[in-house]
């Protein structure tokens, strides 16, 4: 009779025991680690739960075929960590210390929806990631790299991959790009952390945040204890009175393509925003998402070339490349400078040397540069598809936004309201957009018109044509 709330130990040949049959079968030297291994999954896994008692170094040794004594060290061995216990002629029991493992990992990835067409902005068509020069440099990295810069790196970044960084925005962008001060980070994203941590152990508490405008930079400056206080646009980009009445003394900008309206800060703006800076000692932060990707004429310079010790600049390589190498950068004013490279080494103690050496290499063989212009090529080509296919599908739309980036605000009269039927009878179709009125802070938006903004990078030319077919059918009720 086996004692009150326990199982008793299976015979010989049951099905409880034939998991542990692989590990009778590995090579002699591997026998024991592969039965202990086989154990330690079984509790954990839940199929010999707690109080399940397990049969005896002989018994067991001899349903394996096995030794004795290889029995007898993988039950000390999981006693010792806790998955068993035992007790002096009690025999040998599964722990109650254990608790089953999740059967698989789940992935929380944002996964593009299963819809039709998806206009949702803020993706690049992955398809167009260079595979085969990403795989030339990484090889080439691989076999030039010193072993020493396998070691921790500097917090910053590799030197290397500073100085090539350093040339390539102050061509690209017009920046003030001194290599000491551009640090290498995962994104954007932790940019802003880094920023909000600075700011925060300065003594600032609050930041402005244009409004309507990326809903990261909230949630980020939060994580860091700093309010986001949203500010309004006007026609030039963030309008200055509010700024100067909010008491703010740092404020995040898109100044070269405003996210999510598409404007392009005015040469008075740029300025105006500058002089509010420095009166009050702050701080401007410059956010260039997609500053690289302008189509009908040259690229707005950043704002930072204006004012290196007022203007924090960040970018990635998440449109030009993929989100998924984490991999930006930041250029911080000196008052800053101390505190960031500090946070970032405490932080992570640097960025992936493989990964700087290849991005490296591949800015400085021009690989980068050919990258930019065939994502330059196909976006154009996109958004004239999309340009084209409102004005066929939906005359009288009035599209802005569109001499850069990666998206377009789109208007539509109001014979195709309301704006929640709208949305619901795309939806329906399987259509993903995004109301402009989805970006605004912190305030509810009592917007009658339908305004939205889509997104283009993602889809080829046929699918985006197919993509406003199918919105209009589905608002027209055909």
């Amino acid at each position: 009779m086996t004692p009150s709330g326990t199982n008793p130990a299976p015979g010989p040949g049951s099905a409880a025991w034939e998991l542990l049959l692989p590990a009778a079968s590995a090579p002699p030297r591997a026998r024991g680690r592969a039965l202990q291994a086989a154990l330690r999954d079984a509790v954990r896994s839940g199929r010999l739960v707690q109080g399940t008692r397990l049969p005896s170094s002989r018994d067991l040794a001899a349903d394996l075929g096995v030794s004795r004594g290889l029995v007898t060290e993988a039950y000390e061995q999981l006693t010792a960590e806790g998955y068993l216990r035992s007790g002096r002629g009690a025999g040998t029991w599964v722990s109650g210390a254990v608790r089953a493992a999740r059967p698989r990992a789940r992935d929380l990835a944002p996964r593009p929806p299963g819809v039709r067409a998806d206009f949702v902005p803020g993706t690049p068509d992955l398809s167009l990631f260079p595979r085969a020069a990403w795989a030339a440099a990484q090889r080439g990295v691989l076999a030039e790299l010193p072993h020493h810069e396998l070691g921790y790196p500097d917090p910053r970044g590799l030197p290397r991959l500073r100085t090539a960084l350093a040339g390539l925005l102050a061509r690209r962008r017009g920046v003030v790009a001194d290599p000491e001060r551009l640090v290498v980070v995962s994104g954007v994203a932790q940019a802003t952390a880094l920023l909000g941590l600075a700011l925060h152990a300065r003594g600032t508490d609050a930041v402005g945040v244009e409004d309507p405008g990326s809903p990261q930079h909230s949630a980020l400056y939060a994580a860091a204890g700093i309010t986001a206080v949203p500010l309004a646009l006007d026609a030039e980009g963030l309008a200055v009175d509010p700024l100067r009445s909010s008491g703010v003394r740092a404020v995040v900008t898109t100044p070269a393509h405003q996210f999510p309206t598409g404007i392009a800060y005015s040469a008075r703006r740029r300025a105006e925003l500058l002089d509010w800076a420095r009166s009050v000692d702050g701080f401007v932060v410059e956010d260039d998402y997609d500053g690289d990707f302008r189509y009908d004429r040259a690229p707005v310079g950043a704002l930072q070339g204006l004012d290196p010790e007022r203007v924090a600049y960040t970018g990635s390589v998440s449109k030009s490349l993929a989100p998924g190498l984490r991999l930006g950068w930041l250029l911080v004013p000196e008052a800053l400078a101390e505190e960031v490279v500090e946070r970032k080494r405490t932080m992570d103690l640097g960025h992936p040397t493989l990964d700087q050496a290849l991005f490296a290499r591949f800015v400085e063989r021009g690989d980068y540069d050919r990258q930019l212009r065939r994502c330059q090529r196909a976006y154009r080509e996109r958004r004239d598809a999309l340009v084209g296919a409102l004005g066929e599908h939906f005359p009288g739309a009035r599209v802005s936004g569109i001499a850069a980036g990666l998206h377009v605000i789109a208007e539509f009269p109001a014979r195709y309201g309301p704006r929640e039927r709208f949305l619901a009878r795309t939806a329906a179709a399987g259509v993903e957009v995004r109301a402009l009125a989805e970006y605004a802070h912190a305030r509810a938006v009592r917007d009658a018109h339908i305004r939205l903004v889509l997104g283009y990078a993602q889809m080829s030319p046929t699918r985006i044509r197919d993509g406003a077919r199918l919105m209009a059918q589905a608002v027209s009720g055909g």
